[in-house]
């Protein structure tokens, strides 16, 4: 996760410099600025911990560890999932439509929840089914 926000992030940055960045409207300067600051927050989330587990390690926590890296983690996939959809909305947005930019970002949404709520969810209920 922390390489391919990296590389998003990284690619996001680059924007402002193309030739055609100036012809952006409002609102994709807007949805353009909230990802670099959904980028920028999913980073230091990321790192945060990973430096929360270098701090802790050896104190025998683990249990706080787990819980404190776990709401991190959680937060930073959703965000993940924000940052995908809002760069498929500009990419779309900007090369067709916005009717086409927010059926993408609307399907990138969808499938993101799909695969990373209701998937693991059921696959944690089968994997509770088969344990008890």
């Amino acid at each position: 996760m922390q390489t391919g926000i990296q590389i998003l992030t990284g690619f996001l940055l680059t924007l402002p410099f193309q030739s055609r960045f100036t012809e952006l409207d409002d609102v994709q300067v807007a949805v353009y600025l909230c990802l670099v600051c959904l980028s920028a927050l999913i980073t230091a989330l990321v790192l945060t911990s990973v430096n929360l587990h270098r701090v802790l390690f050896g104190l025998r926590v683990k249990a706080t560890l787990v819980r404190h890296t776990g709401a991190m983690i959680r937060t930073t996939i959703a965000l993940v999932g924000l940052v995908l959809a809002g760069t498929a909305w500009l990419i779309f947005d900007l090369v067709l439509n916005r009717a086409a930019g927010l059926t993408v970002a609307g399907s990138v949404l969808v499938l993101v929840l799909l695969l990373w709520v209701a998937y693991p969810l059921a696959v944690r209920r089968r994997a509770l089914r088969q344990r008890s």
